[in-house]
């Protein structure tokens, strides 16, 4: 090799790490002051490591340079789109959920924009450039090369190991942003703060992870019939003891419905909550949500155990990840006092591995599309919420009388992807029709819900037996940032803390064919303690873990993965420390018991 060609080999080795790693940064959306040097650093050194290792594979420099810029465009498209449909991007515990992502892929449209259509060109223009080059180089197998390519492979590979490692991470002060995790994946670097992240995969126990502590704990709640005991302490785990309550119970929790309208900032061509708002007897109000965008089956996680994500991983799936073993929720605790259990949602048995973890919640039967027993009819490619309570009133019709039933449905009709290209919009802004069509898309399926939610409480004020219902959204959805801009009256750059965590409110109804008491509802809650409110409601005496969630909520009615609010309506970072850092240990220790068990901690 001369002198020239040496000198192109030593600039493709060093320059095309750093080069790699700016054009992921910047055609995620990155600006260029924005990223740290350690990211540069830490990031480029991981892509020298992949670098080296496919050059010293195939011989070929040129050729590797461009396939390594390749994947690193494509990894930040991909998390750029993922952030932008659900709010976070790539998670390392998304991997486990790629079934459910499949199932909905179809429905959203990927539309590259200018900054990648820019970097794509940069990235064709020097194949172009360099088609004579792809092949070039002296790394070839030869008895001269063996000993270089083998050092390739040895220092390539250490490098991707050394960081890719938390610790080593730590060290250096890059890594991931729990609480932003887009901002992590800006400043230090997409690969870096993916793989700082797998170190949540596994939940920390609590420093206070003991049984006396857990019975300590338990000790304070007012226990005054004797009911169950929550630890998992061989030999003494009780059951609640009570008659089976005369309502049946329907938990329905309704895909990305959201009401923006709460806000006072929209006007709409009309309400899309108007039946909701019309009804008697009924109890209407806002939970705060720990997700927003997506993480449907956390949402799920949280109303039915009332755990709350904000003492798990960010991002993380808890039915994939979390319950391996019978967890105790609303299912099992009604499942115990008599009740048939039924889980039905109408898509694939598969996603967010529901078919795996609604037998361990303890619901008896589950049902998914290919098991339903009414007509499938669809909105914008998804199964309508009139096909889904259809399903819900066809299980009323047919099971046997006297017999109490509770019934989660988890609804498909309102997903992600509001971009059906002939789907009609019914629903627009009056004072700018058309200028944000996901949102009307999305606004025009909400009104849909509203309309068909009529049909199933018609259905039950005749019903015979007395039935109470709840129905709660799961996220908002995401549709354009400047249309939330305008509903949330502030840019989300401006947001306090508070409207921060307004941003993840959802709505909800309790509604019965008997009488409810009205009077002493809050207007509003979280979805881990929305679950214990429905117990309250259909006259369910809560086990001692919910009156422990009552103790919480009393000081702190709002509680998710965001933060928390006091009675008095002010918001709390997680991340300060103040007078419910007790309280907070607590839940903590509680639920980390209630998921794993600390029987054999000492």
């Amino acid at each position: 090799m001369d002198r020239k060609s040496r000198g192109v080999l030593v600039t493709l080795l060093l320059l095309t790490p750093v080069t790699a790693f700016y054009l992921m940064q910047l055609i995620m959306g990155t600006k260029f002051v924005d990223v740290k040097f350690m990211a540069v650093l830490t990031n480029g050194l991981w892509l020298a490591g992949l670098y080296w290792l496919l050059c010293a594979l195939t011989g070929y420099p040129v050729l590797s340079s461009l396939v390594v810029h390749l994947l690193s465009a494509l990894w930040g498209i991909a998390n750029y789109f993922v952030n932008t449909f659900r709010g976070t991007p790539i998670l390392p515990w998304d991997f486990a959920a790629l079934q459910t992502a499949a199932a909905v892929s179809g429905s959203y449209k990927l539309t590259l924009n200018r900054t990648m259509y820019l970097w794509l060109a940069v990235l064709l223009l020097a194949v172009i450039l360099l088609r004579k080059k792809l092949l070039w180089g002296k790394f070839r197998p030869t008895g001269k090369t063996v000993m270089p390519r083998l050092a390739g492979v040895v220092a390539g590979l250490s490098l991707m190991f050394i960081f890719c490692q938390p610790a080593v991470l730590e060290r250096v002060g890059v890594g991931a942003y729990t609480w932003q995790q887009m901002v992590g994946y800006c400043t230090d670097g997409a690969l870096c703060a993916f793989f700082d992240n797998t170190k949540y995969m596994e939940v920390e126990q609590p420093t206070n992870a003991t049984i006396d502590n857990v019975k300590y704990v338990l000790s304070q709640v007012e226990d005054a019939d004797g009911e169950g005991l929550t630890f998992h302490v061989e030999g003494e785990e009780e059951s609640a003891q009570q008659e089976t309550p005369k309502y049946n119970v329907v938990a329905i929790m309704n895909e990305s419905w959201a009401d923006f309208e709460s806000f006072g900032n929209l006007s709409l061509s009309e309400s899309v909550t108007d039946y909701i708002h019309s009804l008697d007897n009924a109890i209407y109000g806002h939970a705060y949500a720990s997700v927003f965008g997506a993480g449907t089956s956390s949402s799920e996680f949280e109303f039915l155990t009332g755990h709350s994500m904000a003492f798990l991983p960010s991002g993380c799936a808890p039915y994939q990840q979390y319950i391996t073993e019978e967890t105790p929720s609303l299912a099992s605790l009604l499942g115990d006092l008599g009740y048939r259990t039924l889980a039905f949602h109408p898509g694939e048995a598969g996603s967010w591995n529901r078919n795996k973890a609604y037998p361990l919640l303890g619901f008896d039967e589950m049902k998914f599309r290919a098991d339903m027993n009414v007509p499938q009819l669809e909105e914008h490619a998804y199964l309508s919420d009139y096909s889904d309570f259809q399903q819900i009133i066809w299980e009323f019709e047919n099971k046997e009388p006297g017999e109490r039933l509770f019934l989660f449905n988890v609804t498909y009709q309102n997903h992600g992807g509001y971009e059906e290209p002939d789907y009609p919009t019914e629903v627009t802004l009056t004072d700018c029709p058309g200028q944000y069509p996901r949102a009307e898309q999305y606004l025009t399926l909400a009104n849909k819900t509203d309309e068909y939610f009529k049909v199933l409480v018609d259905y039950f004020s005749t019903y015979e037996e007395p039935t109470i219902i709840v129905m709660f959204g799961d996220h908002p959805p995401s549709v354009e940032q400047e249309f939330l801009d305008k509903a949330y009256g502030v840019a989300q750059s401006d947001m306090t803390m508070e409207q921060y965590m307004a941003k993840f409110q959802v709505p909800y109804v309790i509604w019965s064919n008997t009488p409810l008491d009205t009077e002493n509802a809050g207007e509003y809650t979280s979805l881990n303690f929305l679950g214990q409110h429905l117990l309250d409601y259909a006259g369910v005496d809560r086990d001692l873990y919910g009156k422990f969630l009552s103790k919480v909520e009393q000081q702190l009615p709002v509680f998710t993965s965001v933060g928390y609010i006091d009675p008095q309506g002010k918001a709390y970072s997680h991340y300060e420390s103040n007078q419910y850092d007790q309280l907070k240990e607590d839940y903590q220790l509680l639920q980390y018991d209630r998921l794993f068990g600390i029987s054999e901690v000492t």
